[in-house]
């Protein structure tokens, strides 16, 4: 498991010093899967309570929504989404682990019955229920995600992802909190067929040749 450390050295900025410490990892790893320990593809990186809430106000995330969190960890963006926020919300993660932990969390929070913990691999996760879908992953990772996010996701669904952007996919929104750079995606209504594996149409919308950006709100 990786922890960022609260010992850093005055004057580091925290956001750079986690975005290493993820790329480090990376490098450090051979053959065509990551590997964090067994079955797993990201480390395990703790996001400080200050930036979740700011990721779910980012997605203005309210009680009519459905918040899928992909590599949920402990349970923490779930969690507050439920008990602030007022939505429903899923969190998964392969390892046994974080799931038991992340339930825990739920109990503890007295939003069991608005948040519910998966041990699923998220590149076989159902995605098309999401209203908000959170992830920190690493770029390898979130790329390889990327097409599915876009085929499957809703026109109008948000995406927030911690700390890396998506590959050619203009953010709506940045921000940064406590160091941390978070970004806002919003999925169009015709997307560029190039980011579909050549599909010819997605969420029955036909592939247009054009950049991956929310239409503006005049558009809508």
């Amino acid at each position: 498991m990786l922890f960022f450390p609260d010992n850093a050295p005055a004057g580091a900025p925290r956001g750079l010093l986690l975005t290493c410490l993820l790329l480090a990892a990376t490098a450090c790893q051979s053959g065509s899967r990551l590997e964090y320990g067994k079955g797993l593809d990201v480390p395990y990186v703790q996001t400080p309570p200050n930036v979740v809430r700011a990721m779910l106000r980012m997605a203005h995330v309210g009680p009519r929504d459905a918040v899928l969190d992909l590599g949920c960890g402990d349970g923490r963006i779930v969690v507050m989404a439920a008990k602030e926020f007022g939505a429903h919300g899923v969190g998964l993660d392969i390892d046994p682990q974080r799931v038991a932990e992340a339930r825990e969390n739920a109990a503890r929070a007295g939003v069991t019955d608005r948040a519910q913990f998966l041990r699923q691999d998220l590149f076989q996760a159902k995605l098309s229920d999401a209203s908000v879908v959170t992830v920190f992953l690493l770029p390898p990772v979130l790329n390889k995600l990327r097409p599915r996010l876009l085929r499957e996701l809703a026109p109008g669904t948000r995406i927030v992802s911690h700390s890396f952007p998506i590959r050619d996919w203009k953010p709506d929104q940045k921000l940064e909190v406590e160091g941390r750079t978070l970004y806002l995606f919003t999925v169009p209504k015709v997307v560029d067929c190039s980011a579909t594996a050549s599909d010819e149409e997605v969420n029955g919308t036909p592939c247009a040749g054009v950049s991956l950006q929310s239409p503006a709100p005049n558009a809508m």
